[in-house]
């Protein structure tokens, strides 16, 4: 089809439609929350993301889209449009945008946070739902689809009625392979909203970290795959092929752990005890691990599914994860869903299947009274029972608990007491005699144990490392979720 040049009515429609979208922000401006330091700061982070930008092809990629659906969601449909309106503006300065780009991306990023803006307080407002219903943040994951469907069919109508290709062909070739990316993105926005509202403008300044890693590594990924397509010779296309496959997965591998880093960092700022809890159960079920005689990639394993083992627990309000009153039923069920919830999260990032099979097994008992499978004995991972022992011995000696602690004699006499029933014997025997040693031990007083578990900036260089084998969790016996 012939490129067709903008006509005069088309610029006359689409500054009509941008006159309209102004005159309806100035209407809806008195209604939103005029912050002023968090809308300094998602401006700071949406203007300061565009000029890092990357662009590939005609396709230009800034995490400034994430800074405005946060603005949506914590300010309201006038304050994100602009927001998306200074973005563009700066943008275009780098970007030397022709007239016709610019006006289509102010009238874009003018309509899209204005509606999806506007429509997420209205629900909110008329329905009473506040920031500590869990709806609350399934309307936030609402938020960034709308946003994204209506950012995208106005770009895709563009190019259409400009006879560049067809909506089919955008959504092919844009669209589909930033699904996964996207997704995560989506996730950050929760995580975000969430940590903004248990701690403050401080959760922001942790998705500035978040948003340039998403950034970069985005940036890099879609690279590789245009320099992948460029190349016109079919001998060589394979090979090429798989070797941008094998670079996209690397760095893909890179931005999974870095997001799952965020998770970990995100858990300590909103509940340090449970983070600290994590870290120390981690260290133990490597201990474990290593003494049982098992491989070197189990014992990463099972570190890694113990650090996360609690992440389910974002879910839980404060009143039940910091146990200020007596628990109620509904609160016991709530509490018993947080290895499924957990699971879920991880199980979403790619090769960490069996990361999540171990996470939701981890409350499981040998005799089958666990949950939340029921499941006995040999039929529980064998990961899992590792980490029931040291979580179960952490949760009793630990000073920063939610109880009161036991003396070592006292944890490892219960841990004797309840091995066959609770607990795997073998497990067991294995720990009190690493105990016994002086072979292990965790000071959750002490930062720089939390700091040694996590080593989460090595385990990013590793994920990106062409030596080391990405998909290092992919263990025989255990299914991926």
């Amino acid at each position: 089809m012939e490129m067709q040049r903008p006509t005069r009515a088309n610029h006359i429609l689409l500054t009509t439609c941008l006159v309209v979208a102004s005159v309806a922000a100035v209407w809806r401006a008195p209604l939103a929350n005029w912050d002023l330091a968090l809308f300094a700061m998602l401006l700071v982070f949406a203007v300061l993301s565009d000029q890092a930008a990357v662009e590939v092809e005609n396709l230009k990629l800034s995490g400034s889209f994430l800074a405005v659906v946060l603005a949506m969601v914590f300010l309201g449909g006038t304050p994100a449009a602009i927001i998306g309106m200074v973005s563009i503006l700066t943008g275009s300065l780098r970007w030397h945008d022709t007239p016709h780009d610019l006006l289509i991306n102010l009238v874009t990023y003018a309509t899209f946070p204005l509606v999806v803006g506007v429509a997420f307080h209205e629900v909110v407002d008329r329905a009473g739902i506040t920031a500590s219903d869990p709806t609350f943040y399934l309307l936030v994951f609402a938020v960034f689809v709308m946003a994204l469907t209506i950012n995208f069919a106005m770009m895709a109508a563009d190019t259409r009625y400009m006879g560049e290709s067809s909506f089919t062909e955008e959504l092919r070739i844009e669209m589909a392979p930033l699904l996964p990316s996207l997704l995560a993105a989506a996730l950050m926005s929760v995580g975000v909203a969430f940590i903004y509202y248990r701690i403050g403008i401080a959760g922001v300044a942790l998705f500035a970290i978040v948003l340039v890693t998403f950034q970069y590594l985005l940036g890099a990924l879609l690279k590789s795959q245009q320099r992948a397509e460029q190349l016109g010779v079919r001998t060589r296309q394979l090979e090429v092929r798989s070797r941008q496959l094998e670079v996209r997965t690397k760095q893909l591998a890179s931005f999974q752990v870095g997001m799952l880093s965020a998770l970990v960092r995100t858990l300590d700022l909103r509940d340090q005890m449970t983070a600290r809890h994590s870290a120390a159960v981690a260290h133990y079920s490597q201990a474990i691990a290593k003494r049982a005689g098992l491989s070197q990639e189990q014992e990463e394993l099972v570190h890694m599914a113990a650090l996360l083992h609690d992440i389910g627990k974002f879910i839980l309000p404060d009143r039940i994860l910091k146990a200020d009153a007596a628990l109620t039923n509904e609160d016991w069920m709530l509490i018993r869903r947080h290895p499924q919830q957990g699971a879920r999260v991880v199980s979403s990032v790619d090769g960490y299947g069996p990361v999540a099979e171990i996470i939701v097994a981890h409350h499981e008992r040998i005799d089958g009274s666990g949950y939340p499978r029921g499941l006995e004995g040999e039929a529980i991972p064998e990961l899992a029972r590792i980490i029931s022992v040291a979580d179960t011995y952490d949760v009793m000696t630990a000073r920063d608990s939610y109880r009161s602690p036991i003396s070592r004699r006292d944890a490892i006499g219960e841990l004797r007491r309840v091995a066959g029933s609770q607990l795997d014997g073998r497990f067991v025997d294995i720990f009190v005699e690493l105990l016994d040693g002086r072979d292990v031990d965790f000071r959750h007083d002490k930062a720089a144990d939390f700091e040694k578990e996590l080593e989460l900036e090595a385990r990013i260089a590793e994920a990106a490392d062409p030596t080391v084998r990405v998909n290092r969790f992919r263990v025989p016996g255990i299914g991926v979720g």
